[in-house]
């Protein structure tokens, strides 16, 4: 009988039980969970910069645009996207850094922030850009002086310092509105 209750169900699962804490014993610890933040890394007027994800609900090719007639030369036009009118700015335009001459990788980011929509025109676009909290500082700036108003702070990061360009702060911001020459 004492043989049955060797290889009984019971003994299985004492077996299984051992070998089970013989396998956790040789598992790597658990690491601690790291706050990522993620945006989109766009270049202007020589200097990169990130915009938070969801602050970017599109990135396109620059489209065909219409002129509109009595404008600040940083207005680029109209432009029809998918049967949506979509005014598109230069942004290096309208903050004082140089007009971005048409380029293959020049890109336009498109907004909709409090009502305002809107495209802007970037030199380029870096792609996504992870970062981890602990790398955030915030009321520390970088990247152009014209560009400081917008800037909600920077992540510092082995590759260099990457200012976040608020495109709320961008949007509520009645300059911005002030399109007529």
């Amino acid at each position: 009988m004492a043989a049955v209750m060797n290889n009984g169900p019971y003994e299985h699962l004492r077996r299984l039980d051992q070998r089970g804490q013989d396998v956790w014993r040789d598992l790597p610890a658990q690491r601690e969970t790291r706050e990522e933040w993620s945006g989109i890394g766009f270049r202007i007027g020589g200097h990169q910069y990130l915009a938070a994800m969801g602050e970017v609900t599109e990135i396109l090719q620059p489209p065909e645009m219409a002129r509109i007639p009595h404008t600040k030369n940083w207005v680029r036009g109209m432009a029809n996207v998918r049967g949506n009118l979509l005014p598109v700015m230069d942004l290096a335009g309208y903050l004082g850094q140089g007009d971005i001459a048409n380029s293959t990788q020049a890109r336009v980011l498109v907004i909709d922030q409090e009502g305002v929509v809107a495209g802007l025109l970037v030199e380029e676009v870096l792609g996504m850009r992870r970062f981890y909290q602990e790398q955030w500082r915030s009321g520390e700036a970088g990247g152009d002086d014209a560009a400081h108003p917008y800037i909600s702070g920077v992540f510092r990061h082995e590759d260099g310092v990457w200012p976040v360009f608020s495109m709320v702060a961008l949007a509520r911001d009645t300059a911005f509105f002030k399109v007529s020459e």
